[in-house]
């Protein structure tokens, strides 16, 4: 089955970026001249998805509105002969893509975050991909990456990466079979573990592939720490009924759930923006002289 609908889980407070993030959602941050969001969001469509599922709470209705039409900023632009800007604002979606907002009533989780959209998914796997994991994927995108797995496999996929294994402490960490050009079969994931109790140097990060089985083991899964439902609780069970694998993804993620990962992300794209490249290298080099 192919894969048409992506969740997007932007519910959360974005406590670590308070003050921006008291009236304006993190997700809209920008990086350079886009905000997180949309990279996602891209990456979603380019990658073939064309149903966009945001999960939401009452303080995000920004993110709507960078999505939807804005019909007095389009007229201003063409007035104005600015032909190019209302190219890019009219064209922020394909016409032929769809979008969906539901609420997260209260913040129980990632894992309540994607039950909340189960009722839209309709019993079809689906991709999960979280905004603060920005990542350039140089060639082929992440998701693309993952999708090309799942088109071999017709199993849940789950994108992973290498980190220090003092970092265990930060990640759901999975144990996994060999990995066979970059993909490996989950046999278990440990929600932040010691690094002395981490099965493997390898880290979830914020892509999903899974199959609509997840949603059942979803309603299943108690709360854990802080009240919270973890994603990563169901795909444990999950992965005792069927297959899951892992991807080692080639690329580079970006935490911009961190501010410094934040700035390593806005420095790294402002290198290579058209427009911008030339003249913020010579502002870096400045800095360092």
């Amino acid at each position: 089955m192919t894969i048409k609908k992506a969740i997007f889980p932007v519910a959360g407070l974005g406590t670590r970026f308070l003050p921006a993030t008291k009236a304006n959602p993190k997700e809209m941050l920008p990086i350079v001249d886009k905000p997180l969001i949309q990279y996602a969001v891209e990456e979603a469509v380019n990658a073939g998805i064309d149903q966009l599922i945001f999960v939401t709470s009452y303080s995000k209705r920004s993110i709507e509105d960078h999505f939807d039409s804005n019909f007095e900023l389009e007229c201003t632009l063409e007035k104005k002969g600015k032909h190019d800007l209302l190219a890019m604002v009219k064209n922020i979606l394909p016409a032929h893509v769809s979008c969906v907002y539901v609420r997260q009533k209260e913040p129980l989780g990632l894992g309540h975050a994607v039950l909340c959209a189960k009722r839209l998914i309709n019993n079809e796997p689906c991709a999960v991909l979280l905004a603060d994991d920005l990542i350039d994927g140089h060639v082929k995108s992440c998701l693309q990456q993952m999708m090309d797995v799942y088109q071999q496999t017709k199993s849940s996929v789950i994108a992973v990466q290498e980190i220090p294994r003092h970092d265990s402490d930060k990640y759901g960490v999975v144990a996994v079979d060999h990995l066979q050009d970059r993909v490996g079969r989950l046999h278990g994931v440990v929600e932040k573990p010691k690094s002395a109790d981490a099965p493997s140097n390898l880290a979830i990060v914020g892509r999903y592939i899974l199959t609509p089985d997840i949603f059942n083991l979803l309603e299943q899964t108690k709360p854990g720490s802080g009240g919270e439902i973890q994603l990563t609780d169901a795909i444990a069970a999950l992965l005792k009924k069927e297959r899951v694998d892992a991807c080692l993804f080639q690329g580079k993620r970006y935490d911009c759930g961190s501010k410094i990962g934040y700035l390593e992300a806005t420095m790294s794209y402002a290198l290579k923006h058209q427009d911008l490249a030339e003249d913020f290298k010579k502002l870096l080099l400045s800095y360092t002289q």
